[in-house]
Order: structure tokens, then sequence, then C-alpha cells
């Protein structure tokens, strides 16, 4: 991987106000690639500000169009100028009831219009302390197969976001990153992918852990949630990224 990327997710946050701050305090750095995803309604005014930081969505339709009140196409979000959208996020799951094979849907969706889908996996702590991650990322991990098949897989970004540790400020360790990167990478291989997928780590990434996560051999990069909503913390992670260089 020539590149570490970092992916910020602003969630349910912003206004007019607070993101021409942050943006203004965010800038892109040689050696790292950067991008946010944010609320719809932002679009426009984030990819008028951005310089040489990818824009992306938090989730999208699996339809193109029709009678889907409220919902947004991948074509539109390519329209606004996205680069990236977030699929199959753990709060989409479980606040949304977004089944595995919707997050395929959804994925499938975005490379037809010409996104990168960002595609989340990751266990509970009930799963993780019964000794199923594997079982649980390869069942969500292979729905997805399922819709896009391993050339798909090979344009996608995987992320891998435990549900503990997503906004609970416990952070899987560097080690545990890493085994579970190791076999998400092992899996794709499996399944005919290159092997050279971005696999992003999620979950409680801060500036402080940061370093020690990006130098892990299988962890080439992050999504970051809270700490992508502070200039400083998230410059620093980019910071972090850079400096670990390819994984």
């Amino acid at each position: 991987m020539a590149q570490k990327l970092v992916v910020g997710n602003w969630k349910l946050n912003g206004s007019l106000a607070a993101n021409e701050a942050l943006l203004g305090a965010c800038s892109a750095l040689a050696g790292v690639d950067m991008a946010v995803c944010v609320p719809f309604p932002y679009l426009a005014q984030v990819a008028s500000r951005l310089n040489g930081v990818a824009l992306g969505a938090q989730t999208v339709s699996e339809f193109q169009s029709g009678a889907y009140t409220g919902e947004v196409s991948a074509e539109m979000l390519a329209e606004m100028g996205c680069r990236y959208v977030i699929v199959g996020h753990s709060e989409r799951r479980a606040l949304f009831g977004e089944e595995d094979a919707t997050v395929g849907r959804k994925a499938a969706a975005a490379l037809r219009a010409g996104l990168v889908p960002i595609v989340c996996v990751g266990e509970s702590l009930a799963e993780r302390e019964a000794g199923q991650v594997t079982e649980v990322i390869g069942r969500q991990l292979g729905a997805v197969r399922e819709s896009i098949g391993a050339q798909g897989l090979s344009q996608a970004v995987i992320a891998y976001e435990p549900v503990w540790a997503i906004g609970t400020g416990r952070a899987a360790s560097a080690d545990e990153a890493q085994e579970v990167h190791a076999d998400i990478r092992r899996w794709l291989v499996e399944q005919g992918a290159t092997g050279q997928e971005r696999i992003l780590y999620g979950g409680s990434v801060k500036a402080d852990n940061a370093a020690a996560l990006f130098a892990m051999p299988d962890v080439d990069g992050g999504l970051i949630g809270g700490a992508s909503l502070v200039a400083r913390d998230f410059m620093a992670i980019c910071q972090a990224a850079m400096a670990g260089g390819g994984g």
C-alpha cells in the first residue's frame, strides 16, 4: 500500500458555522490520503472547501431511483463530488435494521456509480468473548461478496470496527487489530481478491493510540469518529498515518 487512508466520519454532527471552522483548520498532508464523510445536507458546503481531501457520505440507498422517499442514490452522491461512501456501519446495522444482504446491495450500488464503498464489519463484545470474531466477519463480508464478487471486493475499502470499541473510549490494542486485519486479508485472498485492499481500523482511534495502530503491517489507515470533529486531533491522527507509511 503506497499510503495510509484516514477517513473522518462526522456522524450526525455539524452546522454551517461549525463546519467552516473545522474545515478551515484541516488541510491535506503529503504522504497520507484523507477523506471526510459528512451528513447529506453539508455535501455541497464541504465539497466547496476541500483541497486535496476527498469527500464521502455516510450511507447510500441500494436503489438508483424511484418511489423511495428520503433515500439518496449513489448517482446523486457521485454528482455531488463524493468519492467514498460508508456502508454497513454498525450504527446503521443496529439502529436502522440494515442486514448483511442490504449492505451488499448498497456496496454494489456504490460501485455502479463509480464510488468506493467503505464496507464496515465487526463483532460485538459478546461475539468476541464467544470466540466468534472470524465467523461474524466472514458472514458480513460473505454477503458483500455475493453482491459485488471478488472484483468488487478489490475495488472496495474494508473497515474493521469492533462494535465494543465504537464511541466507548475502549480501543482494540494494536496487536488485537493486527490479528483481525490479517485474518480479513487472508479471507480476501481466499475469495479471489488481490489482498492489496485497504483495511482500515475504526473504534475509538485517538491521537495517542493512532501511531501504534498504524504501525501494524495490515492496518492501512483509520475510520475516525469523534476525533474527526476536532481539527487538532484529526490532523494529529493523519500525521501519525503519514509517519506509519505503507501497510
